[in-house]
């Protein structure tokens, strides 16, 4: 997920973009070249497909081309249920200069990439569209993806939930309740919508679309994605540039949980930035005073909630909103909106402009559920590992040892979630340990992916390379102007990877740049969306 720059601490409901229709069926080719030797091969029926490319949308450049490609289900048994891969391309500008494909993915878990290329063709530098077809996919489970869905209604897809030990036993009724759903509406197909899939899937695009390798570019969850196959499928692997980081070793949990460890010093960091400019905000001329006005709103919107453009807002909506602080002007800038509404003064509301900015053909779309993002969301955090626990009483235990070591977020993140109701996936979490070569980008203050986090994959990944923006703020960093953009774009198109890690400085200006690649959020978040 990429986070737009931050909003009021309005709480909004936001669903999966539509996307193009696909050609329904997959052609086979009349004499393929084998794109593998063994013999009665078991996959030979999926990697040796011809997609049917077609023009995505009637209104959409004739270049963007979609098609479907078939999978199986479950890999061990691929001669039996077969779920849909949407898939889309934009050639390489040079045929001459081209190198191969670039595989896009937006993040999420739950996030449709099928647009990525008609998105990224005005983000990415000419040289690296002369290079390479940019390639787009709804992950399984997702968008034009076989989608799934689990009959979610508003308030069960809110899962923003601070611990209350009042309502601790609705939360956990809450978080059954989805389990129960989603497993009864998608039955066995759950334990297969998992990272090492999604990772299996992509192999088959590379060999229908007649690679050796695959290059890629992964955001957030789409770095998780991507290490995930350089562990899988190291070979096949040539350039892969991953952006604002997930660690592997922290999934799932322990990322949400890393929400509330980054949040503390971000929020320490706003409250120093705020203070030197009292004149401006208002907030208090120390960072103790500034911290004090903000929690006391909190405590004045628990009395009272606050009448906010509208909405009116409790404590707990106000801390929901911890993603703010990664970004001190915008967060100085709500709060100060926030502390004049608890006056008394009227603060009129934003128009409530959409920050879906990419331009999504939509004329000959298949409906997606409403609830697909989350729906998508839950599949794959809950069967990506077996690390979630299962007694109800060590989530409350956590959650209240969290909100004192963390108090902006610490409850929230450490409440309890669905996925401790939820069957085990197909297979264990996948080891992130290789010496495959990869380039890693991370902002130093990222709300959804924070700094640390972006280090793990590091320390996983021990041929990568890492660039750190020292005062880059933000979740997504290659296509913002960024600092590390050169790099990434020399990693391209050259296959060079630095010597070493690189650190690189923000200015002002590229620290409020925002490549905008909005994800599907959860009911009651505030913006910035609260997903990798």
């Amino acid at each position: 997920m990429r986070s737009t720059r931050i909003a009021p601490l309005v709480a909004f409901s936001a669903v999966a973009a539509l996307v193009p229709a696909l050609t329904p069926a997959v052609a086979s080719a009349a004499a393929p070249t084998p794109l593998r030797t063994v013999a009665a091969d078991p996959l030979k029926r999926y990697t040796q497909q011809t997609p049917r490319w077609q023009r995505c949308d009637a209104e959409a450049p004739a270049d963007f081309q979609c098609a479907t490609l078939k999978v199986p289900l479950d890999y061990s048994k691929p001669g039996g249920r077969t779920l849909d891969v949407a898939v889309s391309r934009i050639k390489a500008t040079d045929p001459e200069k081209r190198r191969g494909v670039l595989l896009l993915n937006p993040g999420g878990p739950g996030g449709p990439g099928l647009d990525m290329p008609l998105y990224m063709t005005s983000e990415l530098p000419a040289e690296v569209k002369e290079r390479y077809d940019l390639i787009g996919f709804d992950p399984r489970g997702i968008g034009q993806s076989s989608p799934v869905s689990c009959g979610l209604n508003d308030d069960e897809r809110n899962w923003q939930r601070p611990y209350k030990a009042a309502t601790f036993e609705k939360d956990v009724r809450w978080a059954r309740t989805v389990a129960d759903k989603c497993r009864t509406r998608n039955g066995d197909v759950l334990r297969h919508l998992t990272t090492r899939n999604t990772a299996r899937d992509m192999d088959v695009v590379r060999a229908a679309l007649g690679e050796k390798k695959i290059s890629y570019l992964g955001y957030s969850y789409g770095t998780y994605l991507g290490a995930v196959y350089t562990q899988m499928f190291p070979k096949r692997a040539d350039r892969f540039v991953l952006d604002s980081a997930v660690d592997p070793q922290r999934i799932w949990r322990g990322m949400i949980q890393m929400w509330a460890e980054g949040a503390e010093p971000a929020f320490k960091r706003w409250t120093e930035w705020t203070a030197e400019r009292h004149t401006t905000y208002g907030l208090g001329d120390t960072p103790a005073k500034v911290g004090k006005t903000y929690w006391d709103l909190v405590a004045r919107a628990d009395r009272d909630p606050i009448d906010f453009q509208g909405t009116p807002l409790t404590g707990d909506d106000i801390r929901a909103g911890r993603a703010m602080f990664f970004d001190v002007k915008g967060a100085a800038e709500a709060i100060a909106e926030l502390k004049k509404a608890a006056e008394g003064t009227t603060v009129p509301a934003p128009s409530r402009q959409s920050t879906q900015t990419r331009p999504v053909p939509t004329s000959f779309a298949r409906a997606v559920p409403s609830d697909n993002s989350d729906a998508a969301f839950w599949s794959v955090v809950c069967a990506d590992t077996r690390a979630w626990p299962r007694d109800p009483e060590q989530y409350r235990r956590d959650a209240i040892r969290d909100k004192a070591r963390y108090p902006l977020y610490g409850d929230f993140a450490s409440n309890i979630m669905p996925c401790a109701f939820w069957k085990n996936g197909a297979e264990p979490a996948t080891k992130v340990n290789n010496s495959v070569g990869a380039l890693i980008l991370q902002n130093e203050w990222d709300s959804q992916t924070p700094l640390p986090s972006g280090q793990g994959l590091r320390r996983a990944m021990k041929g990568a390379r890492m660039v750190t923006v020292l005062g880059g703020q933000g979740h997504g960093i290659y296509g913002s102007k960024s600092c590390a953009d050169k790099t990434a774009t020399a990693y391209l198109t050259t296959g060079r990877l630095p010597a070493s890690d690189v650190t690189c400085t923000a200015t002002p200006a590229q620290a409020q740049n925002r490549l905008d690649l909005p994800v599907p959020a959860p009911r009651g978040l505030p913006v910035p969306q609260d997903r990798f």
